[in-house]
């Protein structure tokens, strides 16, 4: 995302995309749940567009910081795609969520993905399993194993991955 420089190596990519980024803990801004979409740039019609895609019409006009975690997690998703981004980054966008919010949002970025490129980060090997498309395995900072997601789960390459499918700790 650019929020730190590189400590080594180089990140490619064509152009400048327009980026967003949902963090695991989003900041919801002291506003109603509309507003803080607004705020990241949607006119009306897209934010009201965002806020049915998200199943917040509900929720629209109430304070963001009432809402609960999965509905702030999904409000947060709607602000990142306020910013039309070609790529969407997602920090562990399920953590803490109930297995309902948890549904909701993997479905989002289900629907969302068929879009724009998404990369997320996750330590949830089932919901890797059921989301991704390529899997980037990293272990003390380093890329140990890239490969498309069917390939990594039933032939993984590297002695990490076949730890971490196995349901053991990496340390």
């Amino acid at each position: 995302m650019g929020l730190l420089p590189p400590t080594a190596g180089r990140i490619v990519r064509d152009g400048d995309p327009r980026r967003a980024i949902v963090f695991q803990r989003p900041t919801m801004l002291r506003r109603s749940a509309a507003a803080n979409i607004r705020y990241a740039g949607a006119a009306e019609p897209r934010m009201r567009e965002l806020v049915a895609l998200v199943g917040l019409q509900h929720a629209a006009d109430r304070p963001a910081r009432r809402l609960s975690a999965g509905e702030q997690q999904r409000l947060a998703l709607a602000r990142a795609l306020a910013r039309d981004p070609a790529i969407l980054f997602l920090d562990e966008p399920t953590a803490s969520l109930d297995p309902g919010a948890t549904k909701a949002m993997e479905d989002l970025i289900r629907t969302v993905g068929r879009d724009i490129k998404v990369v997320m980060s996750t330590h949830d090997l089932g919901e890797a399993r059921r989301l991704a498309g390529e899997v980037v395995l990293l272990h003390r900072g380093r890329i140990v194993e890239a490969a498309p997601a069917a390939q990594f789960f039933e032939a993984p390459k590297t002695p990490e991955a076949r730890t971490f499918i196995a349901g053991e700790l990496l340390v």
